[in-house]
C-alpha cells in the first residue's frame, strides 16, 4: 500500500534530500580530495581507560566512500523519500558528514575521541538542564526565557556558598534556591501581575547579568577567597565503570552529569505518566476546562515554574562548580538560549531536548578540539561554531511547532 505524501511532506523530504546532496559534495569535494594519502587518528582511551587501542584511519578513502553513502541517502529522499523517518536519514547523514570532517581535520594527527564524547557528556548538563527547565515552564502554559538569568544567578551563588562551606554539594543546593528565587520571581510576576512574560524574561536576563557583574567587581574581587569553590570530581561508578565504551563515557563523570541524567526520564515518565504531569500539561493546554475540573490553574502553574527553576539551578551550578572552577562575568556566553533552541528542536519532549542539547554540547567541544589540532582557521571563528550550528538546525529541522495552546496566556480565575 503506497502511502500518499502532502505536499508539506514532499517539500520537507525534498529540502532534506537537498541538504544531504550538499553533505556529499562537501565531503568529497573538501574531506576526500583534501585528504589525500593521510592517516586520521582516533584515541579511544579516554579518562581512566587504556584497555582501547587507538584506530588510524585514511582520510581520503574514509571521506570518499562517507560522501557516497550520504549521496545515496540524498537520491533516494529526493526520488521518493523516507517517509516518517526523513528526519532520522538527515541526522544520519549529519553523523557520517561529522565523521567524515574529524578525519579531515585529524590528518596526519591524533583526535581523543572517546574524551570528545565524554566532555560532550559533561558540556551539555546547563544546556538540557535549561532545557528542561523551558519545557517544564511552558508545558504549564509559561513562556521562560530567562533560563539565562538563572544560570548566572545560580552560578554565582553555587560559586560564593561553595568557597565558604568548602563543600561543592552545599554550593549546589545554594545553586539551586537562586535558580527557584529566579523561577519564583519570573512567576510573580508572570501569573501573579500578569506582566509579559517574553518582557519579564528579558528584564530578568539584564537584570542577572548587570547585578552578577557589579557583585563581582564589588565581592568578589577584593576578596578572592570567596570565589575558589570547592568542585566536584569524577565519581567513577563500581563495574559500570569498567563496561568498555559506555563506562568510561557515562559511568566516570561528575554529580551535575548523573543528575542530569536522572532528571531527562524521570520527567518525561512523570509528565506523561502521572496524574500531575496531566494536570500540568491541561494547564497548558485549556486552563479554563482544567479549572472546571479542580484544578487549581495558578498553583501548577507556579509549582510547574519552580521546578523548573530547580533543573536551571543545577545547570547554572555546572558552570562554576564543574567545568571553569570560579566565576567570571556573564560566563553561561548565552547557553541559556541554546537551551530554549534545544527545546524547540525537541518538540517539548525531554528526550528530544536531550538529543538536541548532546548535538548543540558536541558541537561546541569539536570547537575546542579543532583550536587544538589547529586546523588553520583562527581561533575565534571556531568559537563560533555552537552558535552556528543552533542556527542551521533549529532552521532546519524545527519546522512547524505546536506548542501548548494556552503558552505564554495569562490565567484570570472568573
Amino acid at each position: 500500500m503506497t502511502t500518499v505524501r502532502t505536499p508539506e511532506q514532499q517539500r520537507r523530504e525534498r529540502r532534506f534530500g537537498i541538504v544531504s546532496l550538499v553533505f556529499a559534495a562537501v565531503m568529497g569535494a573538501v574531506f576526500a580530495a583534501g585528504g589525500g594519502g593521510a592517516v586520521a587518528t582516533f584515541d579511544l582511551a579516554g579518562r581512566g581507560t587504556t584497555f582501547l587501542e587507538a584506530v588510524a584511519v585514511p582520510v581520503g578513502l574514509t571521506a570518499g566512500v562517507l560522501a557516497l553513502i550520504v549521496a545515496a541517502l540524498g537520491t533516494v529522499q529526493l526520488v521518493r523519500g523516507f517517509g516518517d523517518r526523513a528526519a532520522t536519514v538527515v541526522g544520519v547523514s549529519a553523523a557520517l558528514f561529522t565523521l567524515a570532517f574529524l578525519a579531515w581535520a585529524a590528518r596526519d594527527a591524533t583526535l581523543p575521541l572517546l574524551g570528545l564524547f565524554q566532555n560532550t557528556l559533561s558540556g551539555a548538563v546547563p544546556l538540557a538542564l535549561g532545557a528542561m527547565c523551558g519545557l517544564m515552564c511552558e508545558r504549564a502554559g509559561v513562556i521562560n526565557i530567562a533560563i539565562e538569568a538563572q544560570f548566572l544567578f545560580a552560578a554565582f551563588t553555587a560559586a560564593v556558598v561553595a568557597s565558604v562551606s568548602s563543600s561543592a554539594g552545599v554550593g549546589l543546593v545554594g545553586g539551586v534556591i537562586a535558580g527557584v528565587a529566579v523561577g519564583g520571581l519570573l512567576a510573580l510576576l508572570s501569573i501573579r501581575f500578569r506582566a509579559d512574560q517574553i518582557v519579564v524574561g528579558v528584564v530578568l536576563i539584564v537584570f542577572a547579568a548587570g547585578l552578577t557583574s557589579f557583585l563581582n567587581q564589588q565581592l568578589l574581587q577584593p576578596s578572592p577567597e570567596l570565589n575558589q569553590p570547592a568542585g566536584f570530581s569524577r565519581l567513577d561508578i563500581p563495574l559500570l565503570s569498567d563496561i568498555p565504551i559506555i563506562g568510561p563515557l557515562v559511568f566516570q563523570q561528575t554529580v551535575p552529569v548523573y543528575l542530569m541524567l536522572i532528571a531527562v526520564p524521570l520527567l518525561h515518565a512523570a509528565l506523561f505518566r502521572t496524574r500531575w504531569g496531566l494536570r500540568v500539561r491541561s494547564v497548558g493546554e485549556h486552563p479554563r476546562a482544567a479549572d472546571t475540573v479542580g484544578i487549581n490553574v495558578l498553583a501548577t502553574r507556579y509549582r510547574a515554574v519552580m521546578l523548573g527553576g530547580l533543573l536551571a539551578g543545577i545547570g547554572g551550578a555546572w558552570f562554576t562548580l564543574d567545568s571553569a572552577g570560579q566565576f567570571s562575568p556573564e560566563m553561561s556566553a548565552g547557553l541559556g538560549f541554546i537551551a530554549l533552541a534545544a527545546m524547540l528542536v525537541g518538540r517539548y519532549q525531554p528526550y528530544g531536548a536531550f538529543g538536541a542539547a548532546l548535538v548543540f554540547g558536541f558541537a561546541g567541544e569539536i570547537a575546542t578540539s579543532l583550536t587544538i589540532l589547529d586546523v588553520g582557521v583562527p581561533s575565534t571563528l571556531l568559537l563560533t561554531v555552537p552558535y552556528i550550528v543552533t542556527i542551521v538546525v533549529v532552521a532546519g529541522f524545527v519546522g512547524r511547532l505546536r506548542p501548548p495552546a494556552a503558552d505564554g496566556q495569562p490565567y484570570v480565575k472568573e
